[in-house]
């Protein structure tokens, strides 16, 4: 199933911007002035999604994105910016906008019994995947290897 660019704008549009409020009102997880404060400045973030797959991993201002085409991954620079409901990173990959947010929530890979702390919404260009994310910190639940 195709998604018409337009929707997937609106939806990205509408993710990106609720990354940057407060979900639960005051006293929120990250509600701070400094924002979100769940994932520390250089601590290492890995991310997957499917359909398709795709994976990869950022810490500081560096971001490598993975597919089984290209499983080395390619390497970019992004800027990180937080809300007071997640994370934001914002890059250019193969000469489209890549933006891609990671937020608390319990997420599945429906792949693996694995449970992860974070969900990731990613966009490139005009495409929009779903995923999940850990950290060292903040680790998944289930099997190391499923």
């Amino acid at each position: 199933m195709r998604i018409s660019p337009k929707i997937t704008l609106a939806l990205t549009g509408g993710l990106l911007l609720a990354a940057c409020q407060t979900q639960n009102g005051p006293g929120a997880p990250g509600d701070s002035p400094e924002g979100f404060g769940g994932i520390g400045a250089e601590e290492k973030i890995e991310f997957i999604g499917t359909e398709p797959f795709w994976g990869g991993s950022t810490q500081g201002d560096s971001l490598t994105y993975t597919t089984p085409e290209r499983i080395e991954g390619t390497t970019i620079e992004v800027k990180r910016f937080t809300g007071n409901g997640g994370l934001g990173l914002s890059g250019t990959l193969d000469g489209k906008p890549f933006d891609m947010t990671v937020t608390p929530g319990t997420c599945s890979d429906a792949m693996s019994d694995r449970s992860y702390p974070f969900t990731v919404t990613l966009r490139i260009g005009t495409d929009t995947r779903l995923g999940c994310a850990w950290t060292q910190s903040q680790p998944f639940e289930g099997a190391a290897n499923p």
